[in-house]
């Protein structure tokens, strides 16, 4: 994984020297033109060398769980700011992440070559040049003839549009007729929203599982698989002729925009066998992933409020069957079989809570694990077994695929927590030759209670701790455990050798960590987490408040919790604002937070 994000990053910083040097920004309003443009090229080039799926998967992904929930919040903005105090505050995922987004959705409008001529445009047209984000549509256009006046809405309007389509058939008149609505909820200082121009691609899959091709009743598109639908208005209709046997729909395919997709079938939300099926037969690699995260939300979502309510909840069957059938499925490629395995993410998931609760959301989602585990523990136990092999490391494609997989298949016998699977597990730590294998198995061990947890910690620490950017792993890994106190640890890890406040990978690696990525400890009922935070943002803030105001996004969420959580990060956001002397950067977002 190390090796992927430096691949990554060095692709990144390289396109820099066309999207960002050799034409830069007017000004810094202009910020996505140069990020977005180059986040998208990173991803492509990314793409190209390693798993096009899944990396499809991996962006839209991180694109959910981070920036949708930027979208929704206080500090939303469009992916072109209109005003700032503070520039720092707008290196966001919203500039980068979707602004790559509305750079491929361009592509998607246009077609590979149209794009890349629009692209060669650009750069031979503004060569040495400090330009705009209309500057960049306007090559787009001229090179394809396109209008997108409509599409530039993406760079100007904040928010996550929805969309709800619902798909009727006529087996006498053997047609689909698709309505589909579409909506952007308001955002601070834009109430509301005009329709956007959203490419949206759509196939239809029969009984058989395969593709039915496509004619639309106008007939001014066809396709044997895939259409890309141009949404621009509030509701449409879109009728399929020619429809021989009833299908469900595939939506937004290969995540052709960055929305919220509502899907129903006959007047009827999609149902677990519905997904069911898709997750197993759907053509695009996408979309059956998709369909996996929108089936295992439902699950983990209903038990989550079964234990709310204090109530039992059954076991999904289909749902188990499914996941059953991935892991049999020998066919399958690795990595596209880790990513189908894994469970959506608790910050992914809290998003789609009316009110969160990090504890019940997180007993939910590892019960469900658990219950896989239990349900095929001799699958799982042969699929990690026939992933262990004795060849060399190589940071290939299919190496990082069988890595991920095996790693998938461990942290689901993991959860067993008996003698056998938490040897396994150390085991598992104890021979590995690559730091992907150790760091899968040490991160396993840190959310277990058991006497290894703490044996390989030390083996780890001692074996890197002269390795600054290894130890700072060492530090996360124990950060992010979802044990009870671990409060108290990282407070004991801010104390220990290998940390310092003054160290910005530090802070990352340890406040960062147990901030944003340990939401059972941070949210902890007695708002203990909140309290520390903002004791660790005033002081950071003295003296680096560009990381300081890094810290502040998990307290500007606030309204989307209960009464008694919302009462406690608000009081921990107003000791943030009153601290005397405090930066531009915190302040901006605090203020923000609280008024929004």
């Amino acid at each position: 994984m190390d090796y992927y994000l430096i691949e990554s990053i060095i692709g990144h910083e390289y396109f820099h020297n066309w999207s960002g040097d050799r034409v830069t920004c007017r000004d810094w309003f202009q910020l996505s033109l140069k990020e977005g443009l180059t986040v998208f090229r990173d991803q492509e080039f990314t793409a190209d060398v390693r798993s096009a799926s899944t990396k499809r998967i991996d962006d839209a992904d991180g694109l959910r769980a981070v920036q949708f929930r930027e979208d929704a919040g206080p500090l939303a903005h469009p992916v072109r700011p209109e005003s700032y105090i503070e520039i720092n505050n707008f290196y966001t995922s919203t500039v980068y992440q979707k602004g790559a987004e509305v750079i491929r959705m361009m592509k998607t409008l246009l077609g590979r070559e149209k794009f890349r001529a629009g692209m060669d445009l650009y750069f031979a047209r503004h060569d040495g040049q400090a330009v705009t984000c209309e500057d960049f549509v306007a090559a787009m256009e001229d090179a394809s003839g396109l209008d997108l006046d409509q599409f530039a809405l993406w760079y100007r309007q904040s928010g996550t549009p929805v969309i709800e389509a619902d798909g009727i058939y006529d087996a006498k008149a053997r047609i689909y007729a698709l309505t589909v609505r579409q909506n952007c909820p308001p955002t601070p200082g834009q109430p509301i929203k005009a329709p956007m121009h959203i490419p949206f691609a759509v196939g239809l899959v029969g009984p058989d599982g395969k593709d039915i091709s496509l004619k639309l009743a106008d007939n001014s598109q066809s396709s044997p698989s895939t259409l890309v639908l141009n949404l621009r208005k509030p509701e449409e209709r879109f009728v399929f002729v020619d429809v021989t046997d009833e299908p469900l729909p595939s939506l937004n395919r290969g995540f052709s925009a960055p929305v919220i997709v509502r899907a129903k079938h006959q007047n009827k939300v999609l149902s677990g066998r519905n997904r069911a099926f898709l997750m197993a037969r759907d053509s695009d690699a996408f979309n059956r992933w998709d369909a996996k995260q929108d089936y295992a939300s439902n699950v983990i979502l209903r038990a989550a409020a079964a234990l709310l309510a204090e109530q039992p909840d059954a076991h999904d069957e289909d749902f188990l069957s499914a996941m059953g059938a991935v892991i049999a499925d020998g066919a399958l490629d690795p990595a596209f079989k880790a990513v189908l395995l894994a469970l959506p993410g608790e910050d992914y998931l809290a998003s789609r809570m009316d009110v969160e609760d990090p504890p019940a959301l997180h007993r939910a989602r590892r019960n469900l694990q658990r219950a896989v585990a239990n349900r095929f523990e001799s699958q799982l136990r042969d699929l990690y077994n026939s992933l262990r092999d004795n060849s060399p490391y190589q940071p290939d494609a299919d190496g990082m695929g069988r890595r991920s997989l095996k790693a998938c298949a461990l942290g689901y016998l993991a959860t067993l927590e008996t003698e056998s699977s938490t040897r396994l597990v150390k085991n598992a730590f104890d021979q590995a030759d690559n730091m992907t294998d150790r760091m899968a198995a040490l991160t396993l061990l840190a959310n277990l209670a058991a006497p290894a947890r703490e044996d390989a910690l030390a083996t780890f620490y001692r074996t890197y701790q002269d390795d600054h950017l290894v130890a700072n792993k060492w530090l996360a890994v124990q950060a992010g455990a979802a044990l009870p106190g671990t409060l108290a640890t990282v407070q004991r890890l801010m104390l220990h050798p290998a940390f310092d406040l003054k160290n910005p990978n530090k802070v990352r690696a340890v406040i960062g960590t147990f901030a944003n990525a340990n939401p059972v400890n941070f949210h902890a009922v007695d708002g203990a987490g909140y309290r520390f935070l903002a004791a660790q943002i005033t002081a950071i803030d003295g003296f680096n408040p560009q990381t300081a105001a890094r810290l502040v996004a998990p307290l500007t969420r606030w309204r989307r919790f209960g009464a008694e959580r919302q009462a406690q990060m608000r009081a921990a956001l107003e000791g943030i604002a009153a601290h005397p002397g405090l930066s531009n950067d915190v302040q901006e977002l605090a203020a923000k937070s609280l008024t929004a």
